[in-house]
């Protein structure tokens, strides 16, 4: 994270039209969003455990790691809305990225109040379970199909690559590929990591009590 900072902010980029400085944001919207998809793939992959194991410690990492893709996800939002309005002129202009990603978010909030609208523990962590398959499978209508089926302010519209763009040059790669997208993995990593070990300590001592 220290060099994506010290590079991000001080390392060359292009001269862009409209873009200009903020392209920099590359570093965190997008390295953020990143980190989102990896820790909502590893919660699902947990979810799918736990429904073939029924172990208690496979729910608690499909609830953490879900938890901080939120977390990132509405990092991604709050970053991108700055960015949008530096480079579209509104934080917000019902992008069908935008709307696709709050969309997305909302049905990820929604497990957790299905969680916690349960008593039952089994029966919060087996319907979690199902819920969590479900809300991974709607990234891809929400996030990766519809808005580029449709015109959008954003890079990939009308199927277009959303990688493939010239607005980015060696300099930025590496810094995004090498030190952005890692360093913010492996922040989340060792964030949910640290909650997950909390919540472990508290089952073992809920059993000896």
């Amino acid at each position: 994270m220290i060099y994506t900072f010290t590079a991000g902010f001080l390392g060359g980029v292009p001269a862009k039209p409209i873009l200009n400085e903020t392209i920099r944001n590359l570093y965190f919207h997008v390295a953020m969003w990143f980190g989102m998809m990896i820790f909502f793939i590893i919660s699902v992959i947990y979810s799918i455990k736990y429904l073939r194991r029924n172990n208690q410690i496979d729910d608690f990492y499909a609830v953490e790691y879900s938890r901080t893709g939120i977390v990132f996800g509405f990092l991604g939002l709050i970053t991108g809305s700055f960015w949008a309005k530096y480079t579209w002129g509104a934080f917000w202009s019902n992008d069908p990225k935008q709307l696709g990603a709050a969309i997305a978010l909302l049905i990820y909030l929604a497990y957790f109040v299905l969680r916690n609208s349960l008593n039952d523990i089994d029966k919060s962590a087996r319907l979690g379970a199902v819920y969590n398959v479900f809300a991974f499978a709607m990234l891809f209508p929400t996030i990766w199909i519809i808005p580029r089926l449709v015109e959008s302010l954003h890079p990939g519209g009308l199927g277009k690559n959303p990688l493939d763009t010239k607005d980015i040059d060696s300099r930025m790669r590496i810094i995004f590929w090498f030190g952005a997208v890692p360093g913010w993995t492996i922040l989340g990593v060792w964030i949910t990591t640290l909650r997950i070990r909390l919540q472990l300590f508290s089952l073992k001592h809920d059993r000896h009590v």
